[in-house]
């Protein structure tokens, strides 16, 4: 019997962005299992709780079944991974950036588990510029809601449309 392909897409998700998404999509085909797991980290303002961005998630992604949503804090990702039963840690590279910071991070996981594999999946062209920064740094302008509603799965958006009209 085959062992289930179990990976884990990790990231901080502040805000989901179509990018995000893509990553997701193809995760959730190329692997029996995917673990969209939201990173808490404690020095970093986020926009969005923990539990916002979870629900943002989970109602983006309705109709994968073989996707389920989860939270870390305080773990390395590879021990995250391993914890949760994950072979895999499914990782985005939009550019050489990316890359040199990836592969770092790839190698230094492999050292801490050789047993985990990180893949790596670069999104097409038209998402390759898309980041949650991105996103966040375009929200204000006059017209702000026309190019971020692009970015963005509307779920996401209308939660970005409702904190900042809070402000």
């Amino acid at each position: 019997m085959n062992k289930e392909k179990i990976a884990v897409y990790a990231g901080s998700f502040d805000p989901l962005t179509n990018g995000h998404l893509w990553m997701i999509e193809q995760g959730s085909k190329t692997f029996d299992k995917l673990i969209v797991a939201v990173g808490i980290n404690p020095d970093k303002k986020y926009t969005f709780s923990i539990e916002e961005r979870l629900q943002m998630l989970k109602e983006s992604i309705k109709d994968s079944s073989n996707v389920d949503f989860d939270e870390f804090n305080n773990k390395y990702l590879v021990n995250y991974a391993k914890q949760i039963g994950a072979d895999f840690i499914l990782r985005g590279v939009r550019n050489s950036a990316d890359f040199s910071f990836e592969q770092g991070m790839g190698n230094v996981n492999h050292d801490i588990n050789p047993d985990i594999t990180t893949i790596f999946l670069m999104p097409p062209r038209e998402l390759c510029e898309v980041s949650s920064s991105l996103v966040k740094g375009l929200v204000g302008p006059d017209g702000w809601e026309t190019v971020v509603c692009q970015y963005v799965p509307k779920p996401v958006f209308d939660k970005i449309k409702e904190k900042y009209e809070r402000k």
